[in-house]
């Protein structure tokens, strides 16, 4: 059978006036006229069937029945206002799932994540590494970031972070008489391919250099590989400047050109519309744009590259 539920106006009208033995005081806690809280009152006695207050000159009694149902009734509410902001807490804080890239957690996200940590205790992170695009509706993930051109239907997407490919080095190989001073000088140097060996052609080209050996040099299939191989001076890469920020701003990379290449695609947070105002996901999605902030700040602040 359905549920007898009186109006949830009513309910609220009749514990504020019973709690607080009067209809003003009432109305001041609910923010409402007094005649509105006594209207409500008598609706509901007339609804119930029986009397909950006595209008006496001294002032509001509560009747016997009035009494017992609102005992029931401060419980009921009472309840109801616990979960619920046990329910907004477990929106603000709790567990955070986020998937993204290999290469983007390991050469971008997974050293900040002290710093988010430090800012947010309530919210437990875990991060899922993986080359597939989430499916939000099938997958227990609340927010992603991925590398593509932006669209997204159905979903709420915002840009993380702009990039290009540049050539990136460890500072020691500009030192000695075999340094990197301008393009020409990588003949004397292995270069690092991410996936093929197409975007060192398309930037020597555009730089004007030829008589390259372009077979030179191993292929990697992912770019955080090429990064910690330029790092430890084993060679040249032509990389995404976005998974290379983290190193450059260290100082255990440099650009020892300026030349750099535009690309299609960039970062993007992506989540599902409905969720998107979450407090715990808005919160990480403002996390990552002041941290992309800081990182175009810093690598401004940095000493300019050579010329080429």
């Amino acid at each position: 059978m359905p549920r007898r539920l009186p109006p949830l106006n009513a309910l609220k009208a009749f514990e504020a006036a019973a709690r607080c033995e009067s209809f003003t005081r009432a109305a001041e806690e609910l923010c409402v006229t007094q005649g509105a809280v006594s209207h409500q009152v008598k609706a509901l006695e007339a609804e119930l069937g029986l009397k909950l207050f006595n209008r006496e000159r001294q002032g509001l009694v509560i009747t016997e029945a009035g009494r017992n149902y609102f005992e029931i009734i401060r419980d009921v509410l009472d309840r109801i206002a616990a979960g619920t902001e046990r329910l907004l807490q477990r929106q603000s804080a709790g567990t955070l799932t986020v998937s993204t890239s290999p290469n983007f957690a390991a050469k971008w996200l997974v050293h900040r994540l002290g710093r988010f940590a430090e800012s947010h205790p309530g919210i437990d992170l875990r991060v899922s590494a993986s080359l597939h695009h989430v499916d939000f509706a099938r997958e227990d993930v609340d927010l992603a970031i991925r590398h593509g051109d932006g669209e997204a239907p159905g979903l709420n997407v915002t840009r993380l972070c702009a990039e290009e490919l540049a050539v990136v080095c460890s500072p020691k190989l500009l030192e000695g008489r075999n340094g990197l001073r301008k393009p020409a000088d990588l003949a004397r140097h292995k270069l690092l391919h991410i996936n093929d060996r197409t975007d060192w052609v398309r930037w020597l080209d555009r730089a004007g250099v030829r008589d390259i050996d372009l077979t030179r040099g191993p292929v990697l299939n992912q770019a955080s590989m090429a990064l910690d191989a330029a790092v430890d001076g084993q060679g040249v890469a032509l990389a995404r400047t976005a998974l290379a920020t983290w190193d450059l701003i260290a100082g255990r990379l440099v650009r020892p050109f300026k030349l750099s290449l535009a690309v299609p695609y960039a970062y993007w947070i992506v989540c599902p519309r409905a969720t998107a105002k979450l407090p715990k996901i808005a919160a990480f999605r403002e996390w990552l744009l002041a941290e992309a902030a800081e990182d175009r700040r810093r690598l401004n602040r940095l000493p300019g590259t050579a010329g080429g």
